[in-house]
């Protein structure tokens, strides 16, 4: 994926994945070559609006204040600002050691976020996420101790290894933003994003989440190794054994505040999306369907998030109104989680995320 900004002009060209803004190379099919454009033909631009400059400006901001960091990862970085600005969350594939945890601590600083993160492990609880009632011997009464879920940033490291009702009470959170114990609803703080993590590598011993948890997030998105060049920055950049802390301190400027953070997310919910342009976000989720390799079809959970990403990225791009190409940009990264390969594709060794470029190829995009 290309920065969302004004130098794109045709549907579909330039969406790497999603999300790899600033030359990732990722390593999924997706619409960004041009076979992949949509027989819509090339869209044309009208400017910038001055509402969401402020939009603009934090986004770079923010993306070079963690470049300072975290190297690479591209798909990563975009696509967990896309969703904290849309309101979401993303479940992220990947092997371990690829930084994950530095890059929520290093993206929580330049936010001004709180952060935290939970190894989830096959005996972990519901109440050591979320939080359980403690005697007070002083007052003679239970108090509320608020658990590691109560922040902005949370990751949540191989959230497949814990037992069923664990996913649910942080599914449930991720729903309603609050946590319910004895009656009493206690609201988490906003903006809240999780990042829930998954090794495509092993599966002994996990829980794999089900397809109606699955939907509730936002992006799957898939992170590999860096590039040579990336690596090689990497040695150079985390191998000095400098405190990590005095680095964030000292090499990180906060640049934001949650505050600021949830007035702009409210801002790009105003972008303004035409009709067609939902009639085309419409006809992509309806043709997960019918496709035949795709054994169950997105739910309208799925057309939600192209449409309140489509509006992000317009506001990253300081537009205020969504193009296709921020529909198309999107569209792998939100829908391949959502969808389900039939046995005969599974048999056949078919990708989720080629059938899901070729189904997008076959579906119009709609002219200015």
């Amino acid at each position: 994926m290309t920065d969302p900004t004004p130098g794109n002009t045709q549907a579909g060209s330039g969406s790497d994945d999603l999300l790899a803004s600033h030359g990732a190379t990722v390593n999924a099919p997706t619409p960004a070559s041009p076979a992949a454009e949509p027989a819509g033909g090339p869209i044309a631009f009208q400017g910038k609006s001055e509402r969401f400059e402020p939009v603009e400006r934090l986004y770079q901001a923010v993306s070079a204040e963690v470049a300072k960091l975290y190297v690479g990862q591209d798909e990563l970085v975009l696509g967990t600002l896309t969703a904290l600005f849309s309101g979401g969350h993303v479940l992220i594939e990947s092997v371990p050691g690829l930084g994950k945890t530095l890059f929520v601590r290093t993206l929580g600083r330049a936010l001004g976020c709180e952060f935290g993160r939970i190894q989830f492990t096959a005996d972990l609880m519901p109440s050591d996420i979320t939080g359980a009632p403690v005697f007070d011997m002083q007052k003679s009464e239970f108090r509320f101790r608020p658990g590691p879920v109560f922040t902005q940033l949370l990751l949540a490291d191989e959230i497949n290894r814990s037992p069923a009702k664990t996913h649910a009470a942080l599914l449930e959170i991720m729903q309603e933003y609050r946590v319910t114990i004895d009656g009493t609803s206690h609201v988490v703080p906003q903006p809240f994003l999780v990042m829930a993590t998954q090794n495509p590598l092993e599966s002994e011993g996990t829980y794999n989440l089900p397809e109606a948890q699955l939907d509730r997030f936002m992006f799957k998105l898939k992170v590999d190794y860096p590039n040579e060049a990336q690596e090689a920055e990497i040695l150079k950049l985390h191998s000095k054994q400098v405190n990590l802390n005095e680095r964030l301190e000292n090499e990180v400027r906060t640049i934001t505040d949650p505050d600021t953070v949830r007035k702009l997310i409210q801002l790009c919910g105003t972008v303004n999306v035409e009709d067609a342009l939902v009639d085309y976000i419409n006809k992509i989720v309806r043709a997960t369907r019918s496709w035949p390799a795709f054994h169950i079809g997105a739910s309208p959970r799925a057309g939600l998030a192209l449409m309140q990403c489509a509006r992000t990225l317009a506001g990253f791009g300081g537009r205020d109104y969504a193009i296709p190409d921020d529909v198309v940009e999107v569209a792998i990264p939100a829908l391949r989680h959502r969808v389900q390969l039939s046995a005969e594709a599974e048999i056949e060794g078919r990708d989720v995320d080629e059938e899901l470029l070729a189904m997008i190829r076959g579906i119009e995009v709609p002219r200015d």
